[in-house]
């Protein structure tokens, strides 16, 4: 009897809230405690102590990652540890509405057809084999992540027509799980590549940064990296998770679906026209300067609007996380809060070196590792970058080298791995039946080679990309 119920997933579940509960209010209070010889500052404590509570609930589920963010924010106000004004920065800063523009850019896509026509199309055209099936979410999540600015709602548009393609080739269990898999892991080296890729972790770890924002600079910077790590993901699944069975493409199914859409419909002509619109002034930002999120933003507006746009509607609103957008005050808040509090130094004091490396390849291994580790630990993309970016750079302030290089070293490293579903949201949002039907072996599987992935590119790529460019002098 004790071993049935140790093995349900719900008991599991339970109890691992509630030890992750207390021993997120344990560390919590152990540093709230800690005696003041340390060289903290007070509210440093205060916010190192708070922002550990979070970060442990977050990683253990303790509630929705909503609940905790409020508590985390409304805690550094409550306490005084910093003022409303530098704890809801975020609100104040174009990037949140760049994450709403996208959430409603997105769901115009869906609603218009366009996105699933696209995915149609592509199919029936260059998919001919398990190889280039494999290859069609790396390639349908690039294409899409010019329209949809998130990775989950291009992920879920890309697995219903895998599905599709799953069922009429009659694929082994085995396989389709592999291109499930593919579906969503995909989605993490492939969001590097543009900015828009994923509006939200993109623009906050922009954010960390004094430079302008830039669609065509962020292109320019992480286009040659995001690439050969898409490339060397897929060429790592391909030799992993090899065919089980010989593989018939059959696309008639795929056909009747596309014939069942019509032709291109007043909707989606708009949509194809105001998002060609908005990625067009991305791409000319160096030009006029405007801002990505207002772009973003205006796009959503004039397609909400009659006549001209006419294709968001009131519950499209919906699409809009309201609690990911809370955990986005709270992930940054922990690296701004952490600055104005002197906790981002006295971290960076305590577990990096005394001395910045002089050698840029030897502190940029030490960048990744640390990074990585902290991943591995904490899973939480947005924490880690919220903890790990300021504290590289509080780290590295007095070396001379670019604060972008810093920031998009460690962005690298923890936007574009996994281990476990749980590491990546990108990942953990198709885990299971009412997903990719993977589990957490077949990621494992795949994210532990993977960290190998991400010493090339940011060691043997961005290095030597950043150099020949000119942003590392």
């Amino acid at each position: 009897m004790a071993t049935g119920i140790t093995k349900d997933p719900a008991f599991i579940t339970r109890y691992k809230r509630i030890i992750g509960a207390l021993l997120g209010i344990a560390v919590m209070l152990a540093i709230w405690f800690m005696p003041a010889q340390t060289g903290l500052p007070r509210e440093g404590q205060q916010c190192l102590a708070l922002s550990l509570l979070a970060v442990i609930w977050w990683a253990t589920s303790v509630a929705h990652p909503g609940y905790t963010s409020i508590l985390l924010t409304l805690g550094w106000v409550w306490t005084k540890t910093a003022s409303p004004a530098i704890v809801f920065k975020l609100w104040s800063n174009p990037m949140i509405y760049l994450v709403v523009g996208g959430f409603l850019m997105a769901a115009a896509v869906e609603r218009s057809g366009l996105g699933r026509r696209i995915a149609y199309k592509y199919t029936l055209r260059f998919v001919n084999s398990y190889t280039s099936l494999l290859a069609a979410p790396y390639i349908l999540g690039f294409l899409l992540s010019f329209m949809i600015p998130h990775p989950w709602p291009r992920s879920f548009m890309i697995m219903a027509v895998m599905a599709i393609m799953i069922k009429e080739m009659n694929l082994p269990r085995k396989d389709a799980i592999n291109i499930g898999l593919a579906v969503f892991a995909s989605s993490v080296p492939v969001s590097l590549i543009l900015f828009t890729g994923d509006a939200m972790i993109n623009s906050i770890a922009w954010g960390f940064t004094a430079t302008q924002p830039s669609w065509l600079k962020w292109l320019w910077y992480m286009g040659v990296p995001g690439v050969v790590a898409s490339v060397l993901l897929f060429l790592l699944q391909l030799f992993l998770f090899k065919p089980t069975a010989a593989v018939i493409v059959k696309k008639d199914d795929i056909r009747i679906r596309l014939q069942e859409l019509g032709k291109m419909t007043h909707s989606e002509k708009v949509v194809t026209f105001w998002i060609g619109l908005a990625i067009l002034v991305w791409a000319t930002d160096f030009i006029h300067h405007i801002n990505p999120a207002w772009v973003a933003i205006s796009c959503a507006i004039v397609l909400s609007l009659p006549v001209i746009g006419d294709v968001l509607k009131p519950p499209d609103w919906a699409k809009v996380n309201i609690g990911t957008l809370f955990f986005l005050t709270a992930a940054l808040g922990i690296g701004v809060v952490g600055a104005a509090t002197g906790m981002n130094t006295w971290v960076a004091s305590v577990v990096l070196p005394h001395h910045v490396p002089s050698n840029l390849f030897l502190l940029s291994l030490l960048l990744v590792v640390a990074t990585i580790l902290i991943h591995m630990c904490l899973g939480s993309v947005l924490a880690v970058m919220g903890i790990v970016i300021p504290t590289m750079l509080a780290f590295t302030a007095g070396s001379g080298i670019d604060p972008l290089v810093i920031t998009l070293i460690v962005y690298t490293a923890v936007a574009g791995h996994f281990v476990m579903p749980f590491h990546h949201m990108n990942v953990l949002v198709g885990e299971g039946e009412t997903g990719g039907g993977y589990s957490d072996e077949d990621t494992a599987k795949l994210g532990i080679p993977m960290t190998v992935i991400v010493l090339i590119v940011t060691l043997g790529v961005e290095l030597p990309w950043w150099k020949l460019i000119g942003l590392i002098k």
